[in-house]
């Protein structure tokens, strides 16, 4: 067993061929592209209208940002801001996880084939790239068998809570960095190269600022964690490790901070930035590990639901078999300093992911989390503490790779008839890790484009204005987002779905748009589906609004949610009747917003 943090001299030196890529590292990653090919096969047949339905409005919204970050790039316009949505106010991209890591490299691919195969490249490469950068760093660093490495990487990619997150949120998905940024922190532990390690260390943390700073901070979260345990246990060797880890983390520290310091003041205090985002409670009830997640072989969607945000943050349900196994192999690993450390950070962050006062199947006990002390600190009061438990799924895969090694050391042979050891062991993975195995992702036909959008016919209406759609974009619909894209970014939105501050003068975070009355009063119309009793100051103040949002057209597509009552309300409102034109009902706008 490799002596992962043993000060130099006395960690196992590695084969030298072991450290080149061979077949095996072929087979390995084919493996792992083919599993996240059968996830998202939904999606890639039908990458014209094809839409993830556990999104949500989640893929309109990354699509949304793939493509705007693809058009500034190439048009010479600044990436870390966009007033395509939201206008005249804009959106602050950083503050937006629009992962310009991954759409700025990846911008030739949107402008060429669209948001949509962007997305898919996205989602598919991002669980088996994190797949084989786990398996990549245990077979180099902690494991000699690469069958033991592979069932650890396939774990990490393809965990439940990183399937649930695969239907809409890249940023949780597309994590191969971590575990090189994991292995350059014990690297600098080991002190032999701390000045190149430190460099390293500090263009990966860098790089992933602009992949998903949530996932950084929890995953060194996860490791302050690991490293305390381990110092406890070995505190003379963690002594020889200050010197070189100090050393390696000034110099990272510096290289990442000169990297990411402008878009960093740009994402807290540049414009539409925003301080903090307010969820409330919404830590792990402890029902949540040891339940099915929806899109697993033991899939239970109704009692997932029950204890979960949504379908996109089902951020446990490792399933009661893998729970007791875990609870098992902790025992049988204890007296390995590397396992019981990884262990115990496993369970703490585990622990730490309940939140504020622990929840035992819907029941609040009282007892108070230790999410507590963390709660109100800066960038933490802004996290989902459910989303810590992620933070157990690569500790999970590297216990699962140290016990198969163990396993595969005592058992040299899967020959062996007297005892198959091997075996019995490879039918124990496959009883605990079978059930939580994932499922094709459910693909469905998105909702056809008006040709008002698509064909052009929105230029004889729009001249240096925005266009407002009945009801405005919002979280619960951005289909206007899919349609600006669809116009090739010709024109802006007022309002929309991305997240903000949510005043002029109030720098708390929300969803969408600071409301305005006529966002509001079609929101409502649109929820009850009854006409108002307009009034002359509902009249005033939709003018006021159409003004502030320098509108050109307001248009309402056919199929949107009662769809007659908002007509008959946007009727009463301009005292004009809707027009028909190309798909979509219609009202310029421009002679009451010209007249400001």
């Amino acid at each position: 067993m490799t002596a992962l943090l043993e000060a130099p001299g006395t960690v196992q030196v590695v084969e030298p061929g072991r450290r080149r890529w061979n077949s095996a590292d072929t087979i390995v990653g084919l493996c792992y592209l083919l599993a996240a090919l059968v996830i998202y096969a939904g999606l890639w047949v039908n990458l014209g209208s094809g839409y993830l339905y556990n999104s949500a409005q989640d893929q309109n919204m990354w699509e949304w940002f793939f493509s705007t970050t693809a058009h500034a790039v190439w048009s010479g316009q600044n990436p870390l801001g966009s007033v395509l949505q939201n206008y005249p106010d804009g959106v602050n991209m950083m503050a937006n996880t629009a992962m310009l890591g991954l759409s700025i490299p990846l911008s030739p691919i949107t402008l060429l084939f669209g948001p949509t195969v962007t997305w898919a490249i996205a989602l598919t490469g991002g669980l088996a790239g994190t797949s084989f950068a786990w398996y990549w760093v245990f077979s180099r660093n902690l494991v000699s068998s690469r069958v033991a490495a592979a069932i650890g990487g396939v774990f990490c990619g393809f965990a439940p809570p990183m399937i649930s997150h695969g239907n809409a949120h890249p940023n949780f998905v597309v994590l191969f960095l971590l575990p090189f940024i994991v292995l350059r922190l014990i690297r600098l532990a080991q002190g032999e190269h701390p000045v190149r390690d430190g460099l390293i260390l500090g263009g990966l943390i860098a790089y992933q600022v602009f992949l998903g700073e949530e996932p950084l901070l929890i995953t060194m979260l996860g490791f302050v964690v690991f490293a305390v345990a381990y110092a406890v246990t070995r505190w003379r060797e963690a002594v020889k490790m200050v010197r070189p880890m100090v050393i390696g983390l000034v110099i990272g520290g510096v290289l990442a901070l000169a990297v990411v310091i402008f878009p960093l003041w740009w994402q807290f205090m540049g414009p539409q930035s925003y301080r903090t985002l307010e969820h409330g409670s919404v830590g792990n009830d402890t029902a949540a590990f040891t339940r099915f997640a929806t899109e697993s072989i033991a899939g239970q969607p109704e009692a997932a639901a029950d204890v979960s945000l949504n379908r996109t943050e089902e951020n446990a349900f490792f399933g009661w078999p893998l729970i007791v196994f875990m609870v098992v192999l902790t025992i049988w690993l204890w007296r390995n300093a590397v396992a019981r450390s990884i262990a115990i950070s496993m369970f703490v962050m585990a622990w730490l992911s309940l939140g504020l006062v622990i929840t035992v199947d819907h029941h609040e006990t009282g007892v108070p989390g230790p999410w507590q002390w963390l709660a109100k600190l800066p960038l933490f009061d802004s996290l989902l503490e459910s989303r810590l438990a992620m933070a157990c799924i690569p500790a999970v895969g590297a216990l699962l790779a140290i016990a198969t090694q163990r396993v595969f050391e005592a058992a040299p042979s899967f020959r062996d008839k007297e005892l198959p050891i091997r075996w019995l062991w490879i039918g124990a993975l496959v009883a605990v890790l079978l059930p939580i195995a994932p499922t094709p992702l459910e693909t469905i036909t998105r909702p056809a484009t008006p040709a008002f959008f698509y064909d052009g016919t929105w230029r004889s209406y729009v001249s240096s204005g925005s266009v407002v759609t009945v009801p405005l974009p919002s979280t619960g619909d951005a289909r206007a987002l899919h349609w600006q894209v669809r116009a090739d970014s010709g024109f802006p939105l007022a309002a929309g779905y991305f997240v903000g501050p949510a005043g002029p003068d109030d720098k708390r975070g929300r969803y969408g748009a600071a409301e305005r009355p006529t966002t509001h009063l079609l929101q409502e119309v649109q929820d009850n589906g009854d006409v108002p009793a307009v009034t002359d100051a509902d009249r005033a103040a939709a003018i006021a609004d159409l003004r502030y949002w320098h509108a050109d057209v307001m248009v309402l597509a056919p199929g949107t949610t009662n769809q007659q009552p908002l007509q008959a309300t946007v009727e009463a409102l301009l005292n004009t009747p809707a027009r028909y034109v190309d798909g979509v009902w219609l009202w310029d706008v421009r002679p009451l917003t010209a007249a400001a």
